[in-house]
């Protein structure tokens, strides 16, 4: 074979090739962009609330994030790692989520404002994913949540719900290589919001309604993943989050702590500075 022709055989798998590695950002750039734009951190990290007024005025950007998520097809996503399915996933969620919240902004004070049986955002086909229609608990339920498919509870403190007492919003898009740590980081931080979850003055463990059992998220806590097959158990690897109170946390720990799970706040979590 001509050298030429070899060159140009050579030249045109490496462009095939490059385009072929190009063809999905596994950081989610354009997504950390606008959470670094229009999160609002609070509480030394705790919490966070979005200018979805922000959002709203970077439309377009976001809607050019969404497209980016649309055009994977299913058979390129089961290629990628776990660890890249989980963070599409979870960053498609939120950004959804997001998308969801601004169609009707600002006239919305709750994402249930759309109804719960009829207009149910949850269970509305708004989302393109995957080549077909799905809803935010086709993601969250259905594929993140699947037996089998990532079994981490953590993920909890990860997906965003657009409320007040949902664990934070994230200030940057979830990514593959180091989702491990943004997970457990995210993990800590909500623990640590001692509005959410506290040992009480009388040595209850007063913690979010994600805890309780179904229809919520207790029972992912008791399924043995990640090392956790209690719910106490969950929470005795991080009672020094929970209270400053040296016997309280041994209480925590000794998985002695009688759970009471607190009101959960719907109201939106908008950032109006």
């Amino acid at each position: 074979m001509p050298i030429k022709q070899l060159f140009t055989i050579i030249t045109l798998w490496l462009a095939t090739m490059g385009a072929a590695l190009a063809q999905f950002d596994h950081t989610h750039a354009q997504w950390t962009a606008l959470l670094k734009k229009h999160v609002v951190v609070l509480d030394g990290g705790k919490a966070s609330q979005l200018r979805y007024a922000g959002m709203a005025a970077d439309r377009a950007a976001l809607h050019t994030y969404l497209e980016t998520l649309a055009k994977v097809s299913e058979a390129d996503f089961k290629g990628w790692n776990k660890s890249q399915q989980l963070a599409f996933l979870i960053n498609a969620y939120n950004a959804n989520m997001v998308e969801k919240i601004l169609l009707r902004y600002p006239n919305i004070k709750s994402v249930w404002d759309y109804g719960k049986l009829f207009g149910n955002p949850f269970k509305d086909n708004f989302i393109n994913l995957f080549g077909r229609k799905m809803t935010l608990d086709n993601i969250e339920h259905d594929t993140i949540r699947q037996p089998g498919a990532h079994d981490d509870p953590r993920i909890h403190f990860a997906v965003n719900c657009a409320s007040i007492g949902c664990p934070m919003l994230r200030e940057e898009a979830y990514a593959g290589d180091r989702i491990e740590r943004q997970l457990e980081e995210q993990t800590v931080r909500f623990l640590s919001d001692r509005s959410r979850n506290r040992v009480n003055a009388e040595g209850k463990l007063e913690v979010s309604k994600i805890f309780d059992s179904s229809p919520w998220y207790g029972n992912d806590f008791r399924k043995g993943h990640k090392g956790f097959s209690t719910l106490e158990g969950f929470f005795a690897k991080y009672a020094n989050l929970l209270t400053d109170n040296a016997e309280q946390q041994k209480l925590v720990r000794d998985g002695k702590a009688e759970i009471r799970h607190l009101d959960y706040d719907w109201g939106l979590n908008d950032a109006k500075k």
